[in-house]
């Protein structure tokens, strides 16, 4: 057994392609894309942005304490958005996830062809205590 942990999560998958939700590497946790997936509905990507952008954020909690962590030890968000124009929902849970603006994690927003309805995708960095 090596070093990697793989993060296997409920809900969040990349379908048929052999990767994994995420993995931890000694106190390092790095996601592959989390996306606005519902666990609830098996793992489906709803068609409406504001739900997509909330369980997106969702999904990042869920990861990260999947991991053994908390959202305080997110140290990097890297954000691919099919529009820019739903910067207004990330930054609507961001705020609601990082309510302090003197202590959130940096982060990255691009736009990117992101497949099917799919809108909103989110890759992190955590550092655990």
């Amino acid at each position: 057994m090596g070093k990697r942990k793989v993060l296997e999560v409920p809900g969040i998958s990349h379908g048929a392609n052999p990767i994994p939700a995420g993995v931890r590497i000694g106190n390092m946790v790095f996601s592959g894309g989390i996306m606005g997936q519902d666990p609830d509905n098996g793992g489906k990507i709803p068609p409406e942005p504001e739900q997509q952008a909330a369980l997106t954020f969702s999904n990042i909690r869920r990861l990260v304490e999947a991991a053994g962590g908390t959202t305080d030890d997110i140290a990097h968000i890297a954000v691919s958005l099919k529009d820019l124009k739903y910067r207004d929902l990330v930054n609507a849970e961001w705020v609601k996830m990082f309510p302090d603006a003197h202590d959130r994690p940096a982060r990255h927003t691009q736009q990117y062809d992101l497949a099917g309805n799919m809108l909103i995708q989110c890759q992190i960095i955590a550092v655990l205590d």
